[in-house]
């Protein structure tokens, strides 16, 4: 198996399409009903591009396996210095540390441009597998919201993570 983590680019949205397409027909990391078609997901990754957060696909033996993405926490100003982690991985292959490598490529990424926080929304609370990759990189467990989502026939909770970037809140940003 060769595993190379890089960027992302528009020739991989079609394998990102059908990633995220099979988590929201299937899962509950996302609380999307309808999966969003190739053209949209291009959209959302330019514009995270354009913004200058990481995006990063993984590939094994040259075939999209998964991929990760930062994006903004909030949109007010006060938030700049905070960033929302987001990874999904094909069936196929997950339970390979797949997933740990792309969410170790967005912490890298996002603390060299000098963000100080990172947070994981975590859809479900039985999604154990996100949050124990979450855990082992640092994360930290920092809320809990009871029943906020409704989907597949049951109420969702969703889980808050945080894990520090760099200096994290121990020195000013500048």
């Amino acid at each position: 198996m060769t595993l190379v983590i890089r960027k992302a680019t528009l020739d991989d949205v079609a394998a990102i399409t059908a990633i995220y397409g099979n988590s929201v027909l299937h899962e509950t990391a996302s609380w999307e009903l309808t999966p969003p078609d190739a053209s949209e997901m291009g959209r959302r990754m330019q514009a995270l591009v354009e913004q200058s957060y990481p995006y990063f696909v993984a590939t094994v033996d040259g075939q999209v396996a998964g991929y990760s993405y930062a994006s903004s926490y909030r949109p007010r100003p006060g938030y700049r210095f905070t960033v929302e982690d987001s990874v999904y991985i094909g069936n196929a292959y997950q339970r390979r540390g797949i997933a740990r490598q792309l969410v170790t490529a967005v912490i890298d990424a996002c603390t060299a441009q000098g963000f100080r926080q990172m947070l994981a929304v975590i859809g479900d609370s039985e999604n154990l597998a996100s949050i124990a990759l979450h855990r082992s990189q640092g994360f930290t467990q920092v809320g809990l919201l009871t029943h906020i989502g409704f989907k597949q026939g049951r109420w969702l909770d969703g889980v808050l993570m945080q894990r520090a970037l760099g200096a994290g809140d121990t020195t000013l940003p500048e």
